[in-house]
């Protein structure tokens, strides 16, 4: 609750802002706000308090955040103030005339957003090319490249909640900004004066044609050999994304028959209304893509979903002994699915994947003769790796061509995806076989992820330090044979919030070995932590066996680690 002394102080702040601010929606919300802090609203002090604690931070990630009024939220104000702080990033680097691509996906303010970030380019003196309407971000970073530009940035929240939104900055070479271009970019939005100062142009940016999404496709359809089977039956969701026109073209012109679309949620729709959240990880969300593909038909091989700016994949397979006939597969699975078809399609280069994903990609990379290396989270490293070849994130991120698209891809991941079933439909043959094939091969990798969200961001800082200063010394009876403390880095990685315990196997247990990751979300209100056991496979009759005791070893991994860290039991089972 503010105190009336902090009232009198934020009221002048939150009037300067409002004086400022462009937008007539977050004018008016912030008025009305002002109006019941004035009124003696203790609620509408708080809210106030909250929306000028300090300002939305710029990192790794760009922006991301609740759309409203004030420097905490996103809106026009903090948007043409970063934008303006990229412009004077760019000219610092000697790129002053050059062109920035703008993307936007079709959430609340997107658009006006894009239009904001032109202006301020054009402002600038640099030049400003808009997509052509609401996309997948893996347009926008296809884009970047195909055009020769010096930068990018995608208007999305991803798969946040519907409240959200965010700006994701690329540069030139068509991946995400790392540091320090974070940093220098985040100093120059400091030193933004008032944004009466910001040059905005009234027009002089392009709006591209359909002809950038039409190359795209074609990169996209490239991704799969024209000559391999194409008998497969899909049923596919954008969960109310952009993604529904792009992949189903993209299909069409890779030569497989269009997916059914999920038809509740074919339709971008920012207010996401049939799932809690938008993000084909969280329950439920995939529910009306399992009851179309039960109404289709025992027919329909796969599912598939992306998230809303599709450039993520979710795939799941028919399964007997799954609730609902259907099962979600890990993005762990479909990692070393993608890794196996592409070895045997004699696929050279670095493999990647980022170090919460499952240690199999490296098995797979060793045993094909390929470099492998570890990243850290996220797309924005793991595009980076040299001589990249495939890469992909436990987070149903894939990036199957990063010579088209240096970023996680949900169209072309879900073709490469297509092209494997139908390839494996023509022998008889399933995913989940080939997934029995390549435990037997490698041994099994069981992943699995402790996923606590937060209303107070203090319970994940409690955990991290709880665990930091007194580590587990063993998790579901398996000894912690080291304890990494990732936030001081190392000869491989740079430093990261993160905690890394590497647990002896046990073969009376059956257990190779098991492995455990603990950070806080970079996007959401998150503490997530990634556990693997690696169980050798004696025979296909024993799989089912080794699956089942893999199970319980992760939970008990889960129960001790969330014991360990402070977490309260039920709110760590229930979000499990």
């Amino acid at each position: 609750m503010a105190s009336a002394s902090e009232n009198a102080e934020l009221i002048p702040q939150a009037r300067t802002w409002l004086a400022e601010d462009p937008d007539p929606d977050t004018r008016a919300e912030l008025e009305a706000l002002l109006a019941a802090v004035e009124s003696g609203d203790t609620a509408a002090a708080g809210d106030l308090t909250d929306r000028f604690a300090g300002t939305l931070q710029f990192g790794t990630a760009g922006l991301r955040g609740e759309v409203g009024a004030g420097p905490m939220r996103m809106n026009r104000s903090v948007v043409i103030r970063a934008a303006a702080g990229l412009a004077a990033y760019l000219r610092a680097q000697g790129k002053g005339d050059g062109l920035v691509v703008v993307g936007h996906d079709a959430r609340h303010k997107s658009l006006d957003f894009a239009r904001d970030t032109a202006a301020v380019m054009v402002g600038a003196g640099l030049r400003a090319a808009v997509l052509p309407g609401p996309l997948p971000t893996p347009v926008l970073a296809f884009a970047i490249r195909h055009l020769g530009a010096v930068a990018g940035i995608a208007v999305t929240a991803s798969h946040n909640p519907p409240r959200d939104n965010g700006y994701k900055v690329y540069l030139g070479d068509g991946s995400q900004i790392v540091p320090p271009a974070d940093a220098g970019i985040a100093d120059e939005i400091a030193a933004i004066g008032p944004l009466a100062d910001v040059p905005l142009a009234d027009g002089g940016w392009q709006v591209l044609g359909e002809e950038v999404v039409e190359a795209y496709l074609d990169r996209a359809a490239s991704v799969v050999d024209r000559h391999t089977p194409r008998d497969l039956s899909v049923v596919y969701t954008p969960l109310h994304g952009v993604g529904r026109d792009v992949l189903t073209a993209a299909f069409e012109r890779a030569g497989f028959a269009a997916p059914h679309v999920v038809a509740e949620q074919g339709e971008p729709d920012p207010d996401f209304p049939t799932v809690a959240f938008p993000n084909p990880e969280e329950p439920g969300a995939m529910d009306l893509a399992f009851a179309a593909a039960r109404a289709l038909g025992p027919d329909v091989d796969i599912v598939v979903a992306n998230d809303p700016d599709a450039d993520r994949c979710a795939v799941a397979v028919p399964d007997r002994a799954a609730a609902g006939g259907w099962r979600m597969l890990r993005g762990d699975e479909v990692g070393a699915l993608l890794a196996t078809h592409l070895v045997h399609r004699r696929a050279g280069g670095t493999f990647a994947a980022s170090i919460v994903s499952s240690s199999l990609l490296s098995r797979i990379a060793a045993r094909a003769g390929l470099p492998y290396a570890d990243t850290l989270t996220g797309f924005k490293w793991i595009s980076r790796v040299e001589g990249l070849r495939y890469g992909y994130e436990e987070a149903l991120g894939y990036c199957v061509d990063p010579a088209g698209v240096r970023d996680k891809d949900g169209v072309t991941a879900a073709l490469a995806v297509a092209e494997l079933t139908a390839e494996l439909k023509a022998k008889g043959r399933t995913l989940a076989d080939l997934l029995d094939d390549i435990a037997l091969e490698y041994g099994l990798h069981a992943t699995d992820q402790l996923s606590v969200r937060v209303a107070d961001l203090s319970v994940i800082d409690d955990a991290m330090s709880r665990l930091r200063e007194r580590p587990p010394s063993s998790l579901a009876g398996l000894a912690v044979v080291t304890a990494e403390d990732l936030s001081k880095g190392s000869a491989e990685l740079p430093p990261t919030d993160g905690l890394r315990y590497r647990l002896a196997g046990s073969p009376g247990a059956g257990v190779e070995s098991a492995r455990v990751i603990v950070r806080p979300s970079g996007t959401e209100p998150k503490l997530k932590c990634y556990l693997e056991a690696v169980l050798p496979v004696p025979g296909a009759d024993r799989l089912a066996a080794v699956r089942a005791q893999a199970a319980e070893v992760l939970a008990a991994v889960k129960a001790d680690l969330a014991t360990a860290a402070g977490l309260p039991r039920d709110e760590a089972a229930a979000q499990a």
